[in-house]
């Protein structure tokens, strides 16, 4: 079931939600509005070109309040909002249509699980012929937050919990748990 604004609040009032920092105007009637933080980061190059997926990958983080996307780029950033769900509820992130309609895509790999925290790193690409300058504060996206039947009896404690600012891939520790 996904949340209306009415919960949200609830939800929030009581402490079972927690989204910082949050002004009343981001609540929307099914979501609540996310901005850009100001930090980005970009993968480092590599001197044969390949990302291998059992090594860690370098990026370069910058911070900033202004980023200028350039046309077919692909950087990671992240939100202001900082979010704590608890082990019932889920959330998922949704690029704003008027973003996505100059060529924005936005995106959060995946499901927000239930249990975790942190701020949400957002992949962004740019297809449009021209460059996007991107500026921190402003709205990029929407959480939709959906109430589980049950609270998950794994929730999230991986390796991205706690994380702040735009957080780079840690897919190569995967392959050090499979070991």
């Amino acid at each position: 079931m996904i949340l209306s604004d009415g919960e949200i609040c609830q939800f929030m009032r009581e402490g079972v939600l927690n989204i910082e920092p949050l002004e009343q105007s981001q609540i929307q009637p099914a979501s609540v509005d996310i901005r850009l933080g100001n930090t980005f980061c970009i993968i480092d190059d590599t001197s044969n070109g390949i990302i291998r997926l059992n090594e860690e990958i370098k990026y370069k983080t910058i911070t900033t309040e202004k980023y200028l996307l350039l046309p077919g780029q692909f950087v990671l950033a992240t939100t202001m909002e900082y979010i704590l769900l608890p082990d019932n509820l889920t959330a998922f992130v949704e690029g704003r249509s008027s973003l996505g309609r100059l060529g924005l895509f936005i995106q959060n790999a995946g499901w927000v699980d239930p249990g975790f925290e942190g701020e949400i790193t957002l992949e962004l690409f740019n297809a449009n012929r021209c460059a996007i300058e991107l500026q921190s504060g402003h709205r990029i996206g929407q959480l939709v937050l959906a109430k589980m039947e049950h609270s998950a009896l794994h929730p999230y404690s991986g390796k991205y919990q706690g994380q702040k600012g735009a957080t780079g891939s840690r897919v190569s520790l995967d392959f050090l748990k499979n070991k």
